[in-house]
């Protein structure tokens, strides 16, 4: 009877103790948070919650120029982020590669409404202009001719980034909508 106690009891401390393997898997995300962090800009840092200790740190793994010392910086970094929540860290990193994604897409559709407007000329406009009344006809018909002689007499596409730029305009004022298909 006692024997069967004592193996219910190590039993349930097996049950909530986690493996070795599971600790070392969650030190390798740490540390590759800590290298995600002494990467980021001093802009984009100043916006990460951490407390000064751990600031501090990441500025001293910045400084050191040493593949070895700057390792065991990381892993030192590390140490302290893991005995914290890093969940906040994680959020506002999330948050800064949501925008990073989202300036991505939005230069992707600068990028094909432009390349749509010098194929198709005025039937693309007219698409565009259809779906945003506050584009500037007129303009955008100048820059897609420019364009599209740039592009048949093989000059640079200085009227092409120019309609880039007009576009790009138009999209932080409102997004565009998706580039029709072609």
């Amino acid at each position: 009877m006692v024997l069967d106690k004592e193996n219910e009891h190590s039993l349930s401390d097996s049950a909530g103790a986690v493996s070795k393997s599971q600790r070392k898997r969650e030190a390798l995300e740490t540390v590759k948070l800590a290298k995600r962090l002494v990467a980021l800009s001093p802009a984009l840092l100043e916006q990460v919650p951490l407390d000064r200790a751990l600031r501090d740190e990441i500025e001293r793994a910045r400084a050191i120029r040493s593949h070895v010392a700057h390792k065991r910086q990381l892993q030192y970094v590390a140490k302290l982020m893991r005995r914290d929540d890093t969940a906040p860290i994680e959020a506002a990193l999330a948050s800064f590669e949501f925008e990073a994604r989202q300036i991505t897409a939005r230069q992707h559709r600068c990028e094909g409404w432009r390349d749509a407007l010098v194929e198709q000329g005025d039937p693309a406009i007219g698409g565009l202009f259809e779906q945003r009344r506050d584009a500037d006809v007129q303009a955008l018909r100048q820059l897609v001719r420019n364009a599209q002689r740039e592009t048949r007499l093989g000059q640079p596409p200085s009227a092409a980034r120019a309609l880039f730029r007009l576009l790009r305009a138009l999209d932080e004022a409102e997004p565009l909508p998706p580039v029709p298909n072609r």
